[in-house]
């Protein structure tokens, strides 16, 4: 597409989307997208405009309307100072929020009968780190070219001035777009230097659009990508998290694999990419991850799952650290799993997950192996219980997860462990039936243990409750009688 005509005016009038020229039918109904929120956007702009300011729509607003995926989160940029911001909301917005004040943001929500709109609006400015800084530095500037040329891509340093509508497209946005390539207003050195962060939000940006960065900002990628380590850990796991539930995450973790940025993000990840020789074969552990994730994704059935995608990206990251060489030429991996835990749980606390994630994440890959124990189909009642119990409230996400890490080109192996797995989950939705699996517990609890056996509380009554656990596990229900005889029975043993 040809834009040069809507580029170069910058300042273009579009009062209606077809008065943009160059532009294609998508584009120009990505137009009307802004003209749906127009109510509340012009609504505010002529609250700046009366006060003496501008205001504009900016950045992921405009390219998402370009895009026709403009939502209700609103973006704007402003000449107005942050104090001055928040005079002009209050008593207009539904509610308003100050904690990115110091970084020149004011957050609002507007209810309107279309719904609620939420609205960010950001004094023009400039930021850069020094070589030692994990916070940027925060300059406000003066007009919105000054603001537009700090944006991190150009497909984002796009701007609608209001209330007037004037197009602001001083980097040829537009012609990014159209080309679903990836550059930068500055130079990709300047850019990433300013703000580090910048470059994981390339890889965020092409799993999220499926864009390709463009070779400079590769090159640029490369070449800086030990600047990312000055970037605080809860930004980076940030970027990630999004990068994980895009469309497309594995065209975004390639990119920090390839680019060596992952070296320090995420280095278990590069890690995986063993080198092999014709003498010692095995899977392609990088590749199959990558694959295991994609599958995943597949078997989501309410959204995107950030643990189920972690833990299918982390799960083999025990390998390289277990790989043994075997006298007979094959090649061994004892105890990945376990090792892999520990791994991920170190990892996760390092980007600073929360306690919950890190524990789901970490049991899912501490039990992705344990379905290959269920062999032809043997497994007893009492493996059944504990493979449900073990896993609890992670079951589900336990099955899609094992179930992705079939990557066999073999279509009669692959087809031989689905039966086996279905074979598996059909024995747990038997035994739920029959035995309430979810809520596994003995059939007398502390108080009633510590009653019977005139116990006051402490480790015996533990240890008591855990013998009574692993009847229930081995055995199935008990009624009460029995469970009593049984705890009078150990009890007798233990003096």
């Amino acid at each position: 597409m040809s834009t040069a005509n809507a580029s170069s005016a910058n300042h273009s009038s579009i009062a209606a989307p077809a008065a943009l020229p160059g532009l294609t039918e998508a584009q120009a109904l990505g137009l009307q997208e802004l003209l749906r929120v127009s109510p509340v956007a012009d609504e505010i702009a002529r609250r700046f405009e009366s006060a003496g300011f501008r205001l504009a729509l900016v950045g992921g607003s405009v390219r998402d309307a370009l895009l026709g995926r403009l939502g209700n989160d609103l973006d704007f940029t402003t000449d107005a100072r942050p104090q001055q911001v928040l005079k002009l909301v209050k008593g207009w917005a539904d509610a308003v929020w100050d904690v990115g004040i110091a970084f020149g943001t004011v957050g609002a929500r507007k209810d309107t009968a279309d719904g609620s709109f939420l609205i960010e609006i950001t004094t023009y400015r400039s930021e850069a780190y020094d070589r030692t800084s994990r916070k940027p530095e925060v300059t406000y500037g003066d007009t919105i070219e000054q603001d537009l040329v700090r944006r991190d891509f150009t497909v984002n340093a796009m701007a609608v001035d209001l209330p007037g509508r004037g197009f602001v497209d001083p980097h040829h946005g537009l012609e990014d777009l159209e080309a679903r390539v990836l550059r930068t207003p500055a130079t990709p050195e300047e850019s990433f230097s300013d703000d580090p962060l910048r470059m994981m939000r390339a890889a965020r940006f092409a799993a999220q659009l499926d864009f390709d960065p463009a070779p400079e900002v590769v090159a640029a990628m490369t070449a800086m990508a030990e600047r990312i380590t000055i970037v605080s850990a809860e930004r980076v796991q940030a970027e990630l998290n999004k990068l994980l539930l895009a469309a497309h995450p594995v065209k975004g973790l390639r990119l920090l694999v390839d680019t060596g940025l992952a070296d320090h993000v995420l280095p278990e990840l590069p890690a995986l990419r063993l080198e092999r020789d014709e003498h010692h074969r095995h899977k392609d552990v990088y590749e199959h991850s990558l694959t295991v994730l994609e599958q995943a994704i597949a078997l989501e059935t309410d959204g995107p799952d950030l643990v189920l995608r972690l833990a299918a990206l982390l799960h083999d990251i025990g390998k390289p650290r277990t790989r043994r060489f075997e006298p007979d030429g094959r090649v061994s991996f004892h105890h990945h799993e376990v090792v892999g835990a520990k791994m991920t749980r170190k990892r996760m606390r390092d980007l600073k997950y929360s306690k919950d994630m890190v524990d789901e994440v970490s049991h899912l890959v501490e039990l992705h192996l344990r379905f290959h124990g269920y062999g032809g189909g043997e497994w007893t009642d009492s493996a059944v219980r504990r493979y449900v119990t073990d896993a609890g409230p992670l079951l589900e996400r336990l099955h899609k997860l094992t179930r992705s890490d079939c990557t066999t080109r073999n279509k009669k192996k692959a087809a031989a462990l689905a039966r086996t797995y279905d074979s598996l989950e059909e024995r747990i939705t038997t035994l739920k039936a029959q035995e309430e699996l979810d809520a596994i517990r003995p059939a007398l609890d502390g108080n009633q243990i510590m009653q019977l056996l005139d116990l006051k509380p402490g480790p015996a009554v533990g240890q008591a409750y855990k013998h009574l656990l692993e009847l229930r596990l081995e055995h199935g229900p008990m009624d009460h009688d029995t469970a009593v005889a049984a705890l009078r029975e150990w009890w007798a043993g233990q003096q």
